[in-house]
C-alpha cells in the first residue's frame, strides 16, 4: 500500500540520497551513452531497410523472410545493428547499477539526435508542427525521470512478481502476434512501433531481473526462464522494429521506442516490483500526466512527420 502522508522533504532527503549514490551517478552518462549508439544505430538500419525494399520491390505486409536474409548482406543496416548492440550493452550496464524508473526513460535524447541526422539525410527540416511533438515527447518523459528520481528505489524481486511479468509478457506477445496476422497488409508504421515499444519495455524489465538475480547469485530455473523470455522478446520485438523502419522514417520509430517503451518499464516498475513504493499520491498523479504528455507528442509526430506529409507519405531518404 502506498503512503500517502509522504512528504515533500521525505521526497527531498531521497533525491540527495540518490544522487550522493555513486552508482546512480554512473548509470546516467551510461544510459545516455546508449541513447546515441541507438540514434546512429536507428539511421543505418533505416538506410538498411529501405535499400533491402527498393532492390526487392516488396514494400507492403511487413518485411518478409528473404527480405530479412538480404538485411544481413548490407554494410549500413550490420553497421546499425553493432550501434544498437552497444546501446544495448550501455543500457544493461545502466540497469545493473541504477532503478529501471530512473534510467529507461533517458533514452529518449536518443530522439533528439535522432531528429538532427534524419533531417540531414532526407534534407527535410522538421516542421513546427514536428518540433512541438519531439517537445512534448521529450518534456513528458524529463517530467516522468524527475518524479522517478525523487522516489526510485529497488527492492528484492520475488517469484511471484517474475511469474506476473512473464505472464503478462506472454498475453502481450500473443495479442500483438494475432493483431498482426489481421492487419499486417494495412498496418502503418504507428503500429509496428506501438507493438516494438510496448515489447521492449517487458525487454527492459526482464534484463533488469536477470541482472538483480545473478548480481545476487540467484540464477536458477526461474532466472533462466526469464532470459529465455528475454531472448524471444528481443526477436519478436526486433522484427516489428525493422519493420517499422520499412513503414516510416527513423525518427518516428526512435520517438515511440522512447516514449512507450520507458512508459510501460516504469509502470511494470511501478505497480509490479514496487519501485516508487515511497511516491506520494501527487507523484503517481505526475508519472501519469507525463506518460500522456509523451504518448500525445508520438502520436502528433505521426502525423506532422515532415517526411509523412509530404506528398502525403512518406519520402525516401538517400539510400548508399
Amino acid at each position: 500500500m502506498i503512503p500517502l502522508d509522504a512528504t515533500l522533504s521525505d521526497g527531498i532527503d531521497q533525491l540527495v540520497g540518490v544522487f550522493r549514490d555513486p552508482r546512480i551517478l554512473l548509470g546516467i552518462p551510461l544510459a545516455l551513452l546508449g541513447a546515441v549508439f541507438m540514434s546512429f544505430g536507428a539511421q543505418y538500419q533505416h538506410r538498411g531497410v529501405q535499400k533491402v525494399e527498393r532492390l526487392s520491390g516488396k514494400t507492403t505486409g511487413g518485411l518478409s523472410r528473404a527480405q530479412l536474409t538480404s538485411l544481413l548482406t548490407r554494410p549500413s543496416w550490420v553497421a546499425g545493428t553493432v550501434m544498437l548492440g552497444l546501446a544495448i550493452v550501455c543500457q544493461l550496464a545502466a540497469l545493473s547499477v541504477a532503478p529501471l524508473i530512473l534510467v529507461q526513460p533517458l533514452g529518449a535524447i536518443a530522439l533528439v539526435i535522432t531528429t538532427v541526422l534524419n533531417a540531414r539525410v532526407s534534407h527535410l527540416k522538421p516542421t513546427r508542427q514536428s518540433l512541438i511533438a519531439i517537445a512534448l515527447c521529450v518534456g513528458g518523459i524529463f517530467i516522468f525521470v524527475t518524479i522517478a528520481a525523487f522516489f526510485a528505489t529497488e527492492h528484492v524481486i520475488t517469484e511471484r512478481e517474475l511469474l506476473i511479468i512473464l505472464g503478462i509478457l506472454a498475453v502481450v506477445v500473443i495479442v500483438f502476434g494475432g493483431f498482426w496476422m489481421l492487419v499486417r497488409r494495412r498496418a502503418q508504421a504507428l503500429f509496428y512501433i506501438m507493438a516494438a515499444g510496448v515489447i521492449y519495455g517487458f525487454v527492459a524489465t526482464l534484463a533488469k531481473v536477470v541482472i538483480s538475480r545473478a548480481q545476487a547469485g540467484n540464477f536458477e530455473w526461474l532466472t533462466l526462464l526469464c532470459l529465455v523470455a528475454l531472448l524471444g522478446a528481443v526477436a519478436v520485438g526486433a522484427y516489428f522494429v525493422q519493420t517499422a523502419y520499412s513503414a516510416g522514417p527513423p525518427d518516428l520509430v526512435i520517438a515511440g521506442l522512447t516514449v512507450i517503451d520507458p512508459i510501460i518499464a516504469v509502470l511494470i516498475g511501478l505497480l509490479v516490483l514496487g519501485e516508487a513504493s515511497t511516491a506520494p499520491a501527487w507523484a503517481l498523479i505526475g508519472f501519469v500526466i507525463a506518460g500522456a504528455i509523451a504518448t500525445w507528442g508520438v502520436i502528433q509526430l505521426t502525423k506532422h512527420h515532415p517526411q509523412v506529409t509530404a506528398d502525403g507519405k512518406p519520402t525516401k531518404p538517400r539510400v548508399l
